[in-house]
């Protein structure tokens, strides 16, 4: 069974103008295996899958499903060869219900049996150990719970061959090993299951086989078994890399900021923030740890005058004035001016932060319009930026004229973790900065945190990769339920300490 091939591309060639997305890719996917594929942003893993999927059609090549030519010219097409992807963005329905969103679009005789269709729900979801409720309402439902919809949906269908586009991204590492177990089970009964992700430790304990592509041509598929972090990103980026983040010990540490017994509340009235105390410090990493909806999120743009907090104070250490100011009295922009910078990558990265339709230069220049002279906007020198950080951080385009919404997820990251660093703060906040990125990626914006950190400012790091938060934090406050939990030295705490305290919702140490 593993070696009969559900799916086989030969020479797929895709380009869109003068961009080259796919060159002569050969790629077969087995059925009873879960097969990775791995390559930088950018390197042209989503728009192979989409072809696949029917979303685009190649220039050039074939595809095979079971040995048989496959024309694949919509995503109705790939349905009819059982082919079903599960897009990282998740097209759902907010206001039906779970079944709601995965009979839509069948077509079948007379009215909708709903009662029926949450029967066959209910049997895909024993067969596979999914949890779901099929009459709740998607609007209700957490990240994991729609990535779920959106699997039993294809299911529903059908589908033997399926497609997940950075299925962890968004889940926490409890979720995430769920989903792996059920990945496991439909490999088991012989379905032929294609990733892509950036994460190399998820690759070696989930996949079967990992194909590599480089700058949209396809470089090798590798046995996971027999193969190693160090080699996959070899192969990945072309050269050598140290997968080693420098840790320096922080220089003349002088507090720069101070959260005092900070509570909020968000708009149903409960209390996402329960009395958070801590500092940062000038010329260090503060990591900030834990489960996903833990208050994170809020507590960062508490600080960024983003959020009203019930009570408490926010002081910040000026220290080209020696004042302390107290953030909570001051705006959004105020806070800016000072110093204290917010980047910010969400779930949805275009949602906040950068405007889609824009192009690089323009979102460069969010950030300064205000402090325009005339009647026109110098383009100059957000041009100058765009094309430094185009430059700096590798990112993958045409032109600072692309529009933002053109880039793939990784570039769009690169653009606003590279804008808020030119802005040269004393204190940078950055939320999840590498979701979505590739290893080499991720050891850039590592790297310039590091940077940042040496040139005394006040870096507040938020992760999702424990791993990374011990290697790269100088400390680590870990947050679970809204409450400080505990805070930790990054070079002696181990990951089980720290997950410990992640799981915790009575208040620990605090500073």
């Amino acid at each position: 069974m593993a070696n009969q091939a559900a799916i086989e591309l030969k020479n797929i060639t895709k380009t869109f103008g003068s961009v080259v997305a796919n060159k002569n890719v050969n790629l077969v996917a087995n059925r009873g295996e879960i097969l990775s594929i791995l390559g930088e942003n950018g390197s042209g893993k989503t728009t192979l899958m989409n072809m696949i999927s029917g979303i685009y059609f190649p220039d050039e090549g074939e595809i095979f499903i079971d040995g048989e030519p496959a024309v694949i010219a919509s995503p109705k097409d790939a349905f009819d060869y059982k082919i079903g992807m599960i897009h990282q963005h998740f097209k759902l329905v907010d206001v039906f219900s779970a079944t709601e969103n995965i009979i839509l679009g069948l077509e079948e005789q007379g009215r909708y049996n709903l009662k029926a269709a949450e029967g066959r729900i209910s049997a895909i979801c024993e067969q596979y150990g999914f949890e779901l409720d099929p009459k709740k309402k998607i609007y209700t439902m957490a990240v994991s719970e729609k990535q779920t919809v959106e699997i039993i949906k294809v299911l529903y269908r059908g589908a033997d061959i399926l497609i997940l586009d950075e299925p962890t991204a968004v889940l926490t590492p409890q979720e995430t090993q769920k989903l792996f177990a059920v990945l496991r089970r439909m490999r088991d009964d012989g379905k032929c299951i294609i990733i892509i992700t950036h994460k190399l430790h998820e690759v070696l304990s989930l996949s079967d086989r990992v194909a590599v592509l480089r700058k949209g041509e396809y470089i090798g598929t590798v046995e996971t078994a027999k193969t190693s972090e160090t080699e996959l990103t070899e192969m990945m980026v072309g050269k050598k890399i140290s997968l080693n983040i420098e840790r320096s010990e922080p220089k003349d540490p002088q507090v720069r900021l101070e959260v005092h017994h900070v509570n909020c509340s968000n708009r149903e009235g409960a209390l996402v923030l329960d009395d958070v105390s801590f500092h940062v410090n000038a010329g260090e990493i503060l990591g900030i740890a834990g489960i996903a909806g833990s208050g994170q999120r809020e507590l960062l743009e508490v600080i960024a005058g983003l959020q009203k907090s019930d009570s408490g104070a926010v002081l910040y250490h000026n220290p080209k004035t020696g004042n302390v100011d107290n953030l909570q009295n001051k705006t959004p922009l105020q806070i800016r001016e000072l110093g204290v910078r917010l980047s910010f990558v969400p779930e949805d990265r275009l949602g906040m932060g950068l405007v889609g339709n824009m192009d690089i230069t323009d979102n460069m220049m969010l950030r300064s319009y205000r402090r325009g002279k005339s009647a026109f906007l110098e383009r100059k020198a957000p041009k100058d930026l765009a094309e430094k950080i185009i430059e700096d951080l590798e990112v993958v385009t045409p032109g600072t004229t692309t529009p933002v919404r053109r880039l793939s997820g990784g570039n769009v990251q690169k653009v606003l973790v590279g804008r808020e660093i030119a802005a040269s703060p004393t204190v940078l906040m950055a939320a999840y900065p590498v979701r979505g990125l590739d290893i080499n990626s991720s050891y850039t914006i590592y790297n310039l945190l590091n940077e940042q950190k040496e040139k005394g400012v006040a870096v507040v790091f938020v992760g999702e990769d424990l791993d990374v938060l011990l290697e790269l934090c100088d400390r680590i406050l870990v947050i679970g339920g809204g409450k400080v939990t505990g805070i930790v030295d990054g070079r002696t705490a181990t990951k089980e300490q720290v997950g410990l305290l992640m799981t915790k919702t009575e208040g620990g140490k605090q500073e």
